[in-house]
């Protein structure tokens, strides 16, 4: 019979994860013995520490466009998670977190390394949401996916190690309370006001020597950045995450930080 954690790691394959990063713990030993018989789907990296599998996460999203995915054990594990995590939700990256916890039946017993998870979570995340029924798993993991896509921001999934080895319920139960679900998400559009989008313009335009720093808030929008630039003969400085917008290959930028136009 399939356990909870072999269909939670089928249903990260599902939302299109390939890998994740984490290091070994007994809070995680379901999801370890189900990593094993995925046979690679998804790839389990194993780090040196917790806290470089978080940063690999966010690093992940960065450079490739997809939700990074971290795991960790329960109590140290799961709080050496915490500064990667951090900074996806300061850098606005999706990464979704699966931590272990103890077993259901020792919480609020001060049991070894148990650690109120979700406490220590709420801060970092998006969302952030224990799974105490197989039934659960589904629609969890689901709107961890859209909250941190949605948001581009943190999701944290939490799972007691006796809930990992449980028989799976890849549908819930026909029964009043029961949620459904669905893999798939859409990115909305986002149209700007155009009262405000005239004030700026006004701003730009009122401008003798206009000077132009571009980050990810200006991704997918390559073109537009060029054409303001050279409307204003305005000088463009990247930020760190401005790569999205202004790659380096284009001919007019060089190295980390490029220079568009003439007149400013």
């Amino acid at each position: 019979m399939t356990q909870v954690a072999d269909f939670v790691l089928q249903r990260l394959t599902e939302w299109g994860v390939k890998r994740v990063y984490g290091y070994p713990g007994d809070g995680i030993n379901g999801l370890l013995g189900a990593f094993d018989r995925a046979q690679g789907e998804p790839e389990f990296i194993q780090t040196r520490h917790e806290e470089m599998a978080a940063f690999m996460a966010c690093a992940h999203a960065k450079f490739t466009g997809e939700v990074g995915c971290c795991t960790a054990t329960s109590g140290p594990g799961a709080v050496h998670l915490l500064n990667g995590l951090y900074d996806a939700k300061l850098d606005h990256q999706p990464v979704v977190a699966v931590v272990g916890q103890q077993k259901r039946l020792s919480l609020g017993a001060h049991y070894q390394q148990e650690v109120d998870l979700e406490l220590l979570f709420a801060d970092v995340s998006e969302f952030c949401q224990m799974i105490v029924h197989p039934g659960q798993a589904r629609h969890v993991i689901d709107r961890a996916f859209k909250t941190a896509l949605t948001t581009r921001g943190v999701a944290t999934i939490i799972i007691p190690n006796d809930v990992q080895e449980e028989d799976a319920q890849p549908s819930p139960p026909k029964t009043h309370g029961s949620v459904f679900s669905s893999v798939g998400w859409s990115r909305p559009r986002v149209l700007p006001d155009p009262d405000e989008l005239r004030k700026a313009a006004a701003v730009l335009n009122e401008g003798s020597k206009v000077a132009m720093l571009v980050g990810q808030g200006a991704a997918k929008a390559e073109a537009e950045v060029v054409e303001v630039a050279e409307l204003l003969g305005a000088g463009v400085a990247k930020a760190l995450l401005g790569r999205e917008v202004l790659p380096d290959d284009l001919p007019f930028v060089t190295g980390p930080i490029g220079l568009l136009g003439s007149k400013a």
